[in-house]
């Protein structure tokens, strides 16, 4: 399923400028989900990271995967209107920045599940390259 930026916005509580997805172009409840974030030179952060060679935070890429995996979770009936929390981050490495302009490319498939514990495998892309990658742990509340 394809979700638009409304669509997501029922779904997570972020609003802008913390929301770091702007479409989710395929969800399987529980399962996966993958998004797109259009990074532009308006974004808040680029004022001073860095002025003059601006790069998305890598926080902030941990962040957009962490938002599309919560789609994911949280678009279970059972867990309609409550908050993935983060609960961690392993693994994570920063490949190639991301620049303004790009489109970063985001994947995360829920891999366990343990009563509201959950883990997910996330990677995020530029023009089909690998920008970083993660293991992350959520907490359903």
């Amino acid at each position: 399923m394809e979700l638009n930026i409304q669509q997501i916005m029922e779904i997570l509580p972020h609003r802008p400028p913390f929301l770091l997805v702007d479409r989710i172009t395929d969800c399987e409840p529980g399962v996966k989900a993958t998004g797109v974030k259009c990074v532009t030179m308006n974004e808040p952060f680029f004022v001073g990271h860095f002025p003059g060679n601006p790069i998305m935070p890598g926080v902030l890429i941990l962040e957009a995967l962490a938002q599309t995996g919560a789609v994911a979770a949280l678009s279970l009936p059972e867990n309609r209107g409550k908050l993935a929390i983060f609960g961690g981050v392993k693994n994570a490495r920063f490949k190639q920045p991301v620049r303004p302009g790009d489109v970063l490319e985001l994947s995360c498939e829920l891999v366990e599940q343990h009563g509201p514990v959950g883990f997910g495998k996330a990677a995020a892309k530029v023009d089909g390259k690998l920008a970083a990658r993660c293991e992350l742990t959520f907490v359903i509340q």
